[in-house]
């Protein structure tokens, strides 16, 4: 004779508070163990014109190049190119909150000041942009590298001297990581005139290697710091 097993109305509904709860806690228990799991780095680039691809084809640029490095080496991070041609510090500071509520970095790197020296701006104020763009990168828990650029001597001794010493600067009083001179090996090269568009200030297609070889190593080790 077969026994029947019969659920009275009093224990179904014991029984399905049970299966609901146990499924409530693994959802529960999946949801924790998705937020516990290391977030995807996302590298933000607010920088200018050197950095915008500014007469080069899409995917020449230096930037272009470090999301494909980043493949290669297999290094899991997304890139995001806010640079702007003609950008200065203040207009990188006035837009920078807002890309940081966007995005989210994790890691900031900031390419800017050339446009300030080109336009004669005050020192103080370059300097005082930097230092407010990386202290909010910072206050929202992003990793920063300045990337520093330097100014022909045509300018006068002091003045570029006073201007190549404004990353350093800035990356000393913040503890961020700095690349002294973003144009090393293209600017100071045997044939430098070769390496730069007919404007004689933006590289070709053929030094923005050069210009990935130069930040990456400051990079690579922000990415790989926990």
């Amino acid at each position: 004779m077969k026994r029947l097993f019969v659920l009275n109305r009093r224990d179904f509904i014991l029984t399905a508070a049970a299966f609901g709860s146990a499924g409530t806690s693994g959802l529960a228990h999946a949801q924790a163990a998705q937020a516990a799991a290391p977030r995807q780095p996302v590298i933000l680039v607010l920088g200018d014109s050197l950095s915008a691809e500014y007469g080069l084809k899409r995917g020449e640029g230096w930037v272009p190049l470090l999301e494909k490095r980043l493949v290669a080496q297999k290094i899991p991070a997304t890139v995001v190119n806010a640079s702007i041609s003609g950008d200065t510090t203040s207009g990188g500071r006035a837009r920078f909150a807002s890309l940081l509520a966007q995005h989210k970095p994790s890691h900031v790197v900031v390419e800017l000041g050339a446009n300030d020296a080109l336009r004669g701006l005050p020192l103080q104020n370059t300097e005082d942009n930097l230092l407010q763009i990386t202290k909010a990168a910072q206050a929202a828990g992003a990793k920063v590298l300045i990337v520093g650029i330097q100014v022909p001597p045509n300018y006068g001794g002091d003045y570029t001297r006073r201007f190549e010493a404004v990353f350093g600067k800035v990356a000393g009083a913040t503890k961020a990581a700095l690349v002294p001179f973003l144009l090393k090996g293209v600017a100071d090269a045997p044939d430098a005139l070769s390496l730069f568009q007919a404007d004689r200030i933006h590289p070709t297609a053929a030094a923005q290697p050069q210009l990935l070889d130069n930040v990456w190593p400051e990079l690579r080790k922000l990415l790989a710091a926990k």
